[in-house]
């Protein structure tokens, strides 16, 4: 597939997203809080406003993905009340966008269990990922080829992934593009060949989740800063909150909310 192509189907199914949006804020629930952006996000937002509304039956919050750009067009396009980000903002973004940390996430690097490589380098990974490595064997596996899965353009998953590992050099084209979690997670279970990356939070006990640079991924050593795959999981505003989104923002960020995230393996921001 062609860069550019690829850049016209992303663009396309963010358009998709955010038209699908907008029919959506039309709905019965015109006073729902509107939540959309990453899919790494998504699933804790929705768990978060699963709890919010139990406890509070007038309370309506409704979470949708799209990827983390997705939710900065449609906050800034008002679409959205609060955007979900699973990367850092740029510059340009921090003028126009408030970003508040939620929790803190490892990024994973998953293999098939049948899987013997339990540990690899920073330096490893990029050369896997560029496609310069293309043999298990060259890493201390069984020889035999590498399939990289990496996600969509526009997700925030895959800017963290880049600025991490990759620096300067390119994700090989070689490699297979999925757009959630869920789907990176299928296809790495099911192909011992396979290596992906992913939110730590999501793992499971399906995947191998190996050491980078000789650190295990864990909560707690993203939380002493030993695990260096690490980034945030933003909620993104723009200007002043409805009162219904300020209270959902309220209580993620309360001592209640933050122990939710920390039980479904999130690190707590505060």
């Amino acid at each position: 597939m062609s860069k550019s192509l690829a850049e016209w189907i992303s663009s396309l199914c963010l358009t998709v997203a955010l038209c699908f949006l907008a029919l959506g804020c039309g709905g019965k629930h015109e006073r729902a809080v509107n939540v959309v952006g990453s899919t790494s996000v998504q699933p804790f937002a929705e768990f978060l406003a699963e709890e919010y509304m139990a406890a509070h039956a007038e309370e309506n919050v409704e979470v949708q993905g799209g990827g983390s750009t997705a939710g900065l067009q449609a906050v800034a396009n008002q679409l959205a009340d609060i955007g979900m980000c699973s990367r850092s903002l740029t510059e340009d973004e921090e003028k126009q966008f408030s970003g508040t940390t939620i929790a803190r996430d490892g990024l994973a690097i998953v293999v098939n269990p049948g899987n013997p490589v339990t540990e690899l380098t920073t330096d490893q990974l990029r050369a896997l990922f560029s496609g310069s490595i293309r043999s298990w064997k060259d890493v201390g596996g069984e020889d035999g080829p590498v399939r990289p899965i990496t996600r969509e353009e526009g997700s925030g998953t895959r800017e963290s992934f880049t600025h991490l590992v990759m620096g300067k050099e390119r994700i090989s084209r070689a490699a297979l593009t999925q757009e959630s979690n869920g789907a990176v997670k299928e296809l790495v279970k099911g192909d011992p060949a396979a290596i992906g990356y992913m939110s730590l939070g999501l793992v499971g006990s399906e995947l191998k989740a190996i050491k980078v640079d000789g650190v295990e991924p864990t909560g707690e050593n993203v939380i002493a800063d030993q695990y260096k795959l690490a980034r945030p999981f933003l909620f993104i505003t723009e200007g002043t909150l409805r009162p219904e989104a300020q209270r959902f923002m309220d209580y993620v960020l309360s001592p209640e909310g933050q122990r939710t995230l920390e039980s479904e393996g999130l690190v707590r921001a505060k």
